[in-house]
């Protein structure tokens, strides 16, 4: 094959891409594929976020290892963001198909219910959208943060959470993120095949409890924080 024969190759897989992601199935799997970023993302951060526990020392190297390590920081940001847009737009996308699909709510006798988490994901994604960019403002640029330090995080955290109602909106913000998230994994499964009646209820309790282990970790510093834990 010639030097010049690759480029010519980009516009057909790309055109290829496209179309798949028009068909249902790809944009559930874009959807999963986004959700899987996401994740990914937050089991990450959770991580880090808990060596606050290790004391001012610790985190603060933390923080300071993240703002010296530009490619590494922003190359999470850009990724996120473009998850984000994908995962966003592929929401609001599936939503619409699936009311046009069903354009008259009916109820059949007996019909069992989705959960709440699946009921609530638009709600839970709308609000955590919000959310997500109150603690971006909060606890990264420090513009709605009154005591803000660059690069002190761990006064940042003490200080930040030590208002009862932001401490408790964040618990809150995070029992959001959990149900989210507990569909969000279950439905990745579903969309990827992996629906298996031997593995669904393996799957279904591992979505569960990661939800529920996240929750416990997020949660557990605004909550260290207001009860003195963290000081």
């Amino acid at each position: 094959m010639s030097p010049t024969a690759a480029p010519s190759t980009l516009p057909a897989r790309a055109q290829r891409a496209a179309t798949f992601y028009r068909d249902l199935v790809g944009k559930k799997i874009a959807m999963a594929l986004s959700g899987v970023i996401f994740f990914g993302f937050v089991i990450g951060h959770m991580a880090g976020n808990l060596q606050v526990f290790l004391g001012r020392q610790k985190f603060n190297d933390y923080a300071a290892f993240l703002h010296g390590t530009p490619s590494l920081l922003w190359g999470t940001r850009l990724l996120l963001l473009a998850a984000l847009i994908v995962h966003v737009y592929t929401g609001v996308t599936l939503a619409q198909h699936s009311r046009a699909a069903r354009p008259v709510r009916y109820q059949v006798k007996g019909q069992r219910h989705p959960n709440v988490a699946a009921r609530t994901m638009l709600l839970s994604g709308g609000v955590l959208g919000a959310f997500i960019v109150y603690h971006l403002l909060h606890l990264t640029t420090g513009t709605v943060h009154p005591d803000f330090v660059p690069l002190d995080a761990y006064d940042n955290v003490v200080k930040g959470f030590s208002p009862g109602p932001a401490a408790i909106a964040y618990v809150v913000a995070m029992g959001l993120l959990a149900l989210h998230l507990y569909h969000g994994a279950w439905s990745m499964f579903q969309s990827v095949g992996a629906n298996h009646p031997r593995y669904s209820p393996v799957l279904k309790k591992f979505a569960a409890v990661s939800s529920i282990l996240l929750f416990a970790g997020f949660s557990s510093i605004p909550l260290a924080v207001l009860f003195g834990i963290v000081r």
